[in-house]
C-alpha cells in the first residue's frame, strides 16, 4: 500500500512539475493530466481516498484548461467518489461541480443523476432539507428528459421527508400526483392506492376530520376501485377514530391491518404523531368529565 502512495506522490510531483515548466500551453495541460490520472490511479489502489479525490480535482483543473468540460466533469465525479468514504462535504462540493458542467454542455440526464446522488448523501447526513432541495432539483432534470420513474423516485423521498418535518400539505400534494400520474399507466397504477394511503395518512396528521372526510372522496373519485381496498378502509377506520376521539378504535384499526401488511417505519412514526394527539385530546375530554 504504501509503495502506490510513494508511486502516486511521485507521478503527482512530476504532473505539477510540467505545469510550472515551459512547454506549449496545451501539451504541458495534456501531460499533466496524464501523470495526474496515473497518480490518481495508484492513491486509488492504496485506498488513500482523500488523495485520490484531491488529485482528481487536479486533472478536472487541467482538463477545464484544455476546454474539455465532459472529461472535468468526469474527473469532479470520480473526486467525489473519492471523497465519499471519507468527507462528504467535499463529495458533496466535487458533484456540484460536475453538474455544473454537465449542464453547460447539456447532459440534463448526468446532472440529475448527480443531483440525485448528492441527496442521498445529504438524506445519509440527515441533512432532510437540503436532501429536500437536491431531490427536487433532480426530479425537475429526470421530468424534462422524460424519465418519469426516477422523477417520481425522487418526489416520494422529497414527500417522505417533507411529511417527518410536519410539510404535511407538501407531501400531500406529492403523493396525490404521483397517484393521478399513476392511474394512467398500467405498469404504475397498481402503485396507486400506496400514494393515497401515504397521502391520507399525512392527511390525518393535520388532525382535520372535514379534510381527511373531503380527501378519502376525492380519492374515490380519482380511483374507484380504492373504495373496495384493505388501505381505504384502514383511513376510513382511522378517521372515524380521530372524529370520535377513540384512541382503541384508532389502535385496533392499525393493529388489524398491520397483521396482513406490515407497516413500515415512516408509516408507524405517522400514526403514533396521530395517536399521540388523539390521546392527548381523550385525556382533555375525560378532565372535562372530573
Amino acid at each position: 500500500m504504501s509503495d502506490q502512495i510513494g508511486k502516486g506522490e511521485e507521478f503527482e510531483k512530476k504532473a505539477e512539475k510540467k505545469l510550472t515548466g515551459w512547454g506549449l500551453f496545451g501539451s504541458k495541460h495534456e501531460d499533466a493530466a496524464e501523470l495526474f490520472e496515473k497518480a490518481a490511479n495508484c492513491f486509488k489502489l492504496a485506498k488513500s481516498w482523500d488523495q485520490a479525490g484531491a488529485v482528481y480535482v487536479k486533472l478536472a483543473q487541467c482538463h477545464i484548461k484544455l476546454d474539455s468540460k465532459h472529461e472535468a466533469a468526469g474527473s469532479y465525479a470520480d473526486a467525489a467518489h473519492s471523497y465519499k468514504k471519507t468527507n462528504t462535504k467535499e463529495a458533496i462540493n466535487c458533484l456540484e461541480q460536475a453538474v455544473n458542467l454537465y449542464m453547460e454542455i447539456g447532459r440534463l440526464s448526468m446532472s440529475a443523476r448527480y443531483y440525485k446522488e448528492i441527496a442521498e448523501l445529504c438524506e445519509q447526513e440527515q441533512n432532510l432539507e437540503q436532501a429536500m432541495h437536491f431531490y427536487d432539483k433532480a426530479a425537475d432534470l429526470f421530468q424534462s428528459e422524460d424519465v418519469s420513474s426516477s422523477a417520481n423516485q425522487c418526489k416520494q423521498k422529497i414527500a417522505q421527508f417533507a411529511a417527518q418535518l410536519e410539510h404535511y400539505q407538501r407531501a400531500i400534494d406529492i403523493y396525490e400526483d404521483i397517484a393521478r400520474q399513476s392511474l394512467n399507466n398500467n405498469l404504475l397504477k397498481y402503485g396507486v392506492r400506496g400514494h393515497l394511503l401515504n397521502a391520507g395518512i399525512c392527511q390525518l396528521c393535520k388532525n382535520d376530520v372535514v379534510a381527511i372526510t373531503n380527501a378519502l372522496d376525492r380519492y374515490q373519485e380519482l380511483d374507484p376501485t380504492f373504495s373496495g381496498t384493505r388501505e381505504y378502509k384502514l383511513l376510513a377506520d382511522l378517521a372515524a377514530a380521530v372524529d370520535e376521539v377513540d384512541v382503541a378504535k384508532f389502535t385496533d384499526a392499525v393493529k388489524e391491518f398491520d397483521s396482513m401488511t406490515k407497516l413500515d417505519a415512516w408509516k408507524t412514526t405517522l400514526l403514533l404523531r396521530v395517536k399521540e394527539s388523539l390521546k392527548a385530546k381523550e385525556d382533555d375530554e375525560d378532565g372535562d368529565l372530573t
